[in-house]
């Protein structure tokens, strides 16, 4: 059996272990848009950011002339 010199943290083990974090993205749909996007990420509609169902962002589209 393999003898450490030091003792390596049970925290480092598990977060080397773990691999479900970038597989695992949950879809939903927002209430007001209807638009799909990823949990607890904004997104955006016609130029609004959208989080919560709540504009965060509004872009005014620039004139053209």
């Amino acid at each position: 059996m393999a003898h450490p010199k030091r003792k390596i943290s049970k925290t480092r083990r598990d977060k080397r272990r773990t691999h479900y974090k970038a597989a695992d993205q949950q879809i939903a749909t927002c209430t007001t848009t209807g638009e799909a996007h990823l949990y607890h990420r904004a997104h955006w509609h016609e130029g609004k950011l959208y989080y919560r169902g709540k504009v965060l962002i509004d872009v005014p589209v620039a004139a053209e002339a």
